[in-house]
């Protein structure tokens, strides 16, 4: 099979907190009868609408495909392990926590068994836009349990402000909810398992509350320390020019950088992973070997292992995220060459 880059075709899913208004990444997209709260990038169902694998969906294709697609690290993988969205909140999602891996083996193995370790990064974001985020210290299972009780669990959460780049790290057992007026990439480990622990007493269409979780999540929440917050990103020039990479966050399950470049900035692909590349704003055109291919904004594009050298060259300012499965040693060593502090290292590098 031909390795070549390929882009895949977004899925639009309708949530009872989502927007009509896609824009400025999907501004020409069909006008929702409904409004959209996710855009799923690299889902199951999201197909393939390049390549040699064009008109296949990511679930059915992955796992016949091959190390050199895949990555010899990942090459048993039975499921895409990355799953990227775009969240367009013009209500606060519902306060909510995810499991671990742990957990969810034990308890969810109808739904896939894979816990939920995510990341945030702010596409765009409206002044006094904000989120919550952990649990404010001092917090125990009794004070929020009093929360719950007078439907004021929000007190319990520390509020974030979120402007235009901010990235956020989101572990699994971290409370947290999105207020409206944000544009987020996330980025998370291949699970949809969600506990909901207060959804503001809001109706669906059809004058039902959404169920609640609370069992799970109070299971699952971290108390205590909490390892959830800003993710302070470290940005090293990459090459002559203008070309910089901004390292946000890199855990067991993903790692994330912001490329920003205005004329051309050279990859390369490691034969142990594949990567995917989400152009965010600016246009331009993916080159390897003797092709190339335009990328837009809000598109996905998954990057074989094997694919070896490849240039963006872009039209217009670019500014993309890219993301992956990190061998944490190989990158803990990669940071060093950049001649990053120790402290540096450890605001990447997380467990």
């Amino acid at each position: 099979m031909t390795i070549s880059p390929s882009r895949l075709a977004p899925i639009f899913v309708p949530r009872i907190w989502g927007s009509r208004n896609l824009a400025p990444l999907f501004d020409s997209a069909p006008a929702a009868t409904e409004p959209i709260g996710e855009v799923w990038l690299t889902g199951d169902r999201c197909t393939f609408a390049s390549g040699p694998l064009s008109g296949r969906s990511v679930g059915e294709s992955w796992t016949g495909l091959s190390a050199e697609w895949k990555g010899s690290r990942l090459e048993a993988s039975q499921r895409i392990p990355l799953l990227l969205k775009f969240l367009f909140p013009e209500e606060k999602l519902s306060v909510q926590v995810h499991p671990d891996d742990e957990y969810a083996r034990q308890h969810e193995a109808a739904a896939g068994g894979t816990g939920k370790t995510e990341m945030w990064y702010a596409v765009a974001a409206r002044p006094g836009a904000e989120l919550r985020l952990g649990l404010e210290p001092g917090i125990t299972p009794e004070i929020f349990r009093q929360a719950l009780n007078d439907s004021d669990v929000e007190r319990c959460l520390s509020r974030l402000s979120v402007e235009t780049g901010d990235a956020f790290f989101v572990p699994a057992g971290s409370a947290h909810t999105i207020g409206p007026g944000v544009l987020l990439c996330e980025v998370q480990e291949h699970s949809d398992i969600t506990y909901r622990i207060f959804d503001y007493n809001r109706p669906q269409a059809d004058g039902s509350s959404r169920p609640l979780h609370l069992r799970q999540a109070l299971d699952v929440l971290q108390f205590g320390p909490q390892r959830c917050g800003r993710a302070h990103g470290v940005q090293v020039q990459v090459q002559q020019g203008s070309a910089k990479k901004t390292y946000l966050a890199a855990c067991p399950y993903f790692a994330t950088e912001i490329w920003e470049f205005a004329a051309a900035m050279d990859g390369k692909t490691c034969p142990d992973r594949f990567e995917l590349l989400v152009p965010l704003e600016g246009h331009g055109r993916i080159r390897w070997r003797s092709e190339s291919m335009p990328y837009l904004p809000g598109e996905a594009w998954m990057l074989p292992a094997a694919l070896g050298e490849f240039q963006l060259v872009a039209r217009s300012a670019t500014r993309l995220l890219r993301t992956y499965v990190p061998d944490l040693e190989q990158l803990s060593r990669e940071l060093a060459e950049h001649r990053l502090s120790v402290s540096q290292r450890s605001a990447i590098l997380r467990q």
